[in-house]
């Protein structure tokens, strides 16, 4: 079921390369009093909130393999750890390289919540740079282990995220949204909607992502990994030790690195006709989640009214939301995924809409939560600057009812949060550029 875009035009906003951060203008640049405010707003917490990534090569994007027997004998795990999985055969010059979060972890849900977001700090170790090409995550417990996502930590930032693991007490430390590594300030975060520092990414359904022949995601020397796991609940909390398998190749091959850009959009989900409750007031229903979450959490709700309408007021409720975004430099479209959680129906990710070049380079019709991988593109697709990208997802609140997760949940205003029972509308493309 697609239900007809709320009305109105989103306002086309330009996030890039910094000569264009103070124009003014829909479809022409963020202006300078629009990247303050995003800055303000936390924009950064959504600019890593959830979803699964690839890469892809010239002529193909990532293969995904999926839940398999093991190809080996698996080493013994601890019962809370992950068991040695099948994997594609290692190509010319590869090597695998495993790694685990250090120490059995226990999820604690804050706050009365159902979920938790935990951040892990994992060492490969690297005495040279090298190149990443394939990923595998590894959920140790997958009855709680909702999705996890894989973050580069720069040999800058390595500092930042040690500071952030010795202040949480226990293993690896509380980090709603992005990765919780303090020192970026708000243009970084900003600019990182277009190149993120995601690696990879895990969601029901995923298997190993192994890069295109001939592309990989460069890794300097000194650099760490952050391990994102988001546990959900409902079932009870049972200690974990997820980790990852990491396919590495020489940093002096000649590869060509692959990028992330994140397409996001707000998500104003109306409680169902027939249905009430306070919660299903928006102003509660943000302060719920604020609750829950913290105050990032609505800095996010606001940051995606202004990043997408160009205005926090005057919110366009509806159950269809997108949101465009002006390309700044040459781009190698060479896969595309998307992201919701439970009640989503479709989601497409579109060139240049609108327009007589038109095309489509997503479009999950009917939204399945357990199949979260990259789409190859059959042939990369170059985009220029001026080009638009955009993201459209369309939620059904009355999922609320058949979705046995959600079915004790009171009826609420939906927006983006980083809980089970809210909801995102996120597009990722993997990309090469010049």
């Amino acid at each position: 079921m697609v239900v007809a875009e709320a009305s109105g035009a989103r306002r086309t906003v330009s996030i890039g390369n910094d000569s264009n951060a103070g124009r003014q203008g829909a479809g022409v640049g963020i202006t300078a009093r629009a990247a303050r405010l995003t800055a303000l707003l936390g924009i950064a917490a959504l600019v890593a909130a959830c979803g699964s990534s690839g890469g892809a090569a010239d002529s193909a994007a990532p293969t995904a393999s999926g839940p398999t027997t093991a190809s080996r004998s698996p080493s013994s795990p601890s019962p809370s750890g992950p068991t040695t999985p099948a994997s594609a055969p290692l190509r010319a010059g590869e090597r695998f390289l495993d790694l685990t979060i250090p120490k059995a972890y226990e999820p604690v849900a804050p706050n009365g919540g159902k979920d938790e977001y935990r951040c892990f700090l994992l060492d490969p170790k690297l005495t040279a740079d090298t190149f990443v090409t394939g990923v595998q995550v590894l959920p140790g417990r997958p009855a709680i282990v909702h999705h996890a996502i894989v973050f580069r930590v720069a040999p800058g930032d390595v500092p930042g995220a040690q500071a952030a693991d010795v202040r949480d007490p226990g293993t690896g430390w509380t980090c709603f949204g992005d990765a919780g590594i303090q020192g970026r300030n708000g243009a970084q975060a900003v600019r990182s909607l277009d190149s993120a520092p995601w690696l990879a990414a895990w969601a029901p359904g995923g298997g190993e992502s192994v890069f295109g022949a001939g592309t990989g995601v460069r890794l300097a020397v000194g650099s760490r990994l952050v391990l994102q796991v988001h546990y959900n609940l409902r079932a009870g909390a049972t200690p974990d030790r997820s980790g990852l398998r990491l396919r590495l190749a020489s940093g002096r091959l000649a590869l060509r690195p692959l990028e992330t850009m994140l397409l996001v959009a707000p998500v104003e989900l109306p409680c169902p006709s027939g249905q009430s409750g306070p919660l299903c007031d928006r102003e509660n229903a943000v302060l719920d989640l604020m609750h829950r979450f913290g105050p990032e959490a609505g800095t996010t709700v606001a940051g995606l009214q202004l990043l997408c309408d160009g205005t926090l007021g005057a919110v366009r409720a509806g159950p269809t939301q997108h949101c465009d975004r002006r390309v700044q430099q040459p781009i190698v479209v060479r896969a595309v995924a998307g992201h919701m959680h439970l009640l989503g129906r479709s989601i497409k990710v579109d060139l240049d809409p609108g327009t007589a070049k038109a095309r489509t380079l997503l479009n999950r019709a009917v939204w399945d939560f357990d199949n979260q991988r990259a789409t190859p593109l059959p042939r990369p697709v170059r985009v220029g600057p001026g080009d638009t990208l955009r993201v459209t997802c369309t939620h059904d609140a009355g999922l609320r009812r058949l979705v046995p997760e959600l079915q004790s949940e009171q009826p609420r205003y939906v927006t983006w949060g980083e809980g089970t029972s809210d909801e995102m509308c996120l597009g990722i493309v993997i990309d090469t550029r010049s």
